[in-house]
């Protein structure tokens, strides 16, 4: 007879592997997220090299945002064919080509499109290390998971000092080619290939077929829209082409409708938007990273104006509030086992809506920091239940289809937090800016809450939502 001893080694295992393959994965993060506050402080400095009006240079974090959110959904499609250290490796080298090209550009017109490549490779790297880490069981995926939204957060709320540091030390174009860290990191984390090849992914209903070309243009027309009509008021962009955008948009936006009706297995499933609870995630989840995501644009300026000192001043204070990601990343872990994502994600919102409202009512430096690291605990805390909750949505086979597309709604968030911010500063005080950014989480949080009892995710065991080709008992 086998021993009983043998039945607690594959937990011990896991666990072991939960939190091993989190710190890979979190290591692999790092460069990335750095890259998404760290140019903000060189902006000046770009623009005095280069010759530019300032208000042309937020196209380098705009086309960043707009095609690190669009990848996401390619890649979660393409993990259906590959596996997450291929959609790793492909990510990675665009990821670190672009930010090269970036660095080196002679021109705005290549710094932008070193920046449009950078950003594609980001958001195919995250979408990969979600996928690796989602398929692990659940109290290991959870941990992982946790650890790296700690990172991320610790990595983007560091990211105006490194940004200061760098810009004053080396220059502005070692800022923009820091994500070229991301290629060594990958070759440390070669020996951990053969977790990152594990993947719940496969064809279903003809998902292995054809990339649906028509789906993902109107996709991304509608989002690239979206970002240049809220960033067109600090770009000064003029009337006619504003007015071109919009009609652009309302177009790819009927042609997305129609697509999902008349294309089941298209590049935006129906049937993945219409499970239950999907689109709140990724409202809540939207939301919550427009409010961090817009506190962490205009919390180096109210520091300095506060202070009278520079970026590097700034991102030192600010160091305290991105160190909250990491007692936040691993406290969501121990909630989830006691609350259901949903309320655990809604309290996430509410944290967020009373950091940026703190953010908003400022009067010094202290303020901006407490209000700062609430945000953080809110964006490191919904990254990883809300990344952890998509695959207890939907059917197995569409698990990363579903990844890519939540992961698409956060970073358009991401993209929408500072666009709004900004948008208004210029139209009204920054406190009354904040205090309309605060309403994005809000609405999250009134979604999370209406989930409510009814809709709480039911935990299913590890083994039984593996390989299975639907899981519809599981669906919150």
């Amino acid at each position: 007879m086998m021993p009983s001893g043998r039945t607690p080694a594959p937990e011990r295992t896991d666990t072991s592997d939960g939190r091993r393959l989190g710190l890979t994965l979190g290591m692999l993060v790092l460069p990335m997220y750095v890259a998404l506050g760290a140019p903000s402080v060189a902006l000046p400095a770009i623009g005095r090299a280069l010759g530019v009006p300032f208000g042309a240079t937020a196209w380098i974090l705009a086309a960043w945002s707009l095609t690190s959110a669009l990848a996401m959904p390619v890649a979660g499609r393409l993990l259906v064919r590959w596996s997450p250290f291929r959609v790793l490796v492909a990510g990675v080298v665009a990821l670190a080509a672009g930010s090269a090209l970036a660095g080196a550009g002679p021109t705005l017109s290549v710094v932008i499109v070193g920046r449009l490549i950078g950003g594609a490779g980001a958001g195919a790297t995250v979408i990969a290390v979600f996928a690796a880490a989602t398929a692990l069981p659940r109290r290991q995926r959870v941990r992982a998971l946790g650890i790296v939204a700690a990172a991320s957060a610790t990595a983007s709320g560091c990211g105006t000092l490194l940004g200061g540091a760098v810009t004053a030390w080396l220059g502005w174009r070692a800022v923009l080619a820091i994500p070229v860290l991301a290629l060594p990191l990958l070759l440390v984390a070669w020996p951990s290939r053969r977790a990152l090849t594990r993947s719940g992914g496969g064809g279903r209903n003809g998902s292995t077929g054809r990339l649906d070309v028509v789906g993902a243009a109107v996709l991304s027309v509608l989002a690239g829209s979206l970002i240049t009509l809220l960033q067109a008021h600090t770009v000064g962009l003029p009337a006619p082409v504003t007015l071109a955008v919009a009609a652009a948009g309302a177009l790819a936006a009927v042609g997305l409708w129609w697509r999902v009706r008349g294309t089941p297995d298209g590049f935006v499933p129906r049937r993945v938007i219409a499970s239950r609870g999907f689109l709140a995630a990724g409202l809540i989840g939207g939301t919550v990273f427009a409010g961090y995501y817009g506190v962490l644009y205009r919390a180096p300026s109210l520091i300095e104006r506060a202070t009278g000192g520079g970026p590097l001043h700034a991102g030192v204070l600010l160091v305290p509030a991105a160190a909250c990601s990491v007692p936040a990343g691993r406290l969501v872990g121990s909630l989830t086992d006691r609350l259901t994502g949903w309320q655990v994600s809604a309290g996430l919102a509410a944290l967020t809506v009373v950091g940026v409202l703190v953010v908003a009512i400022s009067t010094g430096p202290l303020l901006v920091v407490a209000g700062t690291a609430l945000t953080v605990c809110g964006f490191a805390g919904a990254q990883a239940v809300l990344v952890g909750l998509a695959p207890d949505l939907v059917a197995a086979d569409d698990r990363d289809t579903a990844q890519g597309l939540l992961n698409f709604m956060n970073a358009l968030g991401g993209g929408i937090g500072p666009a709004t911010v900004a948008g208004l500063s210029g139209i009204v005080p920054v406190p009354v800016a904040l205090a309309v950014l605060a309403a994005l989480p809000l609405a999250g949080l009134l979604v999370g809450l209406t989930r409510g009892p009814a809709a709480a995710d039911r935990h299913p065991e590890p083994d039984a939502t593996r390989g299975s080709p639907r899981r519809g008992s599981t669906r919150v």
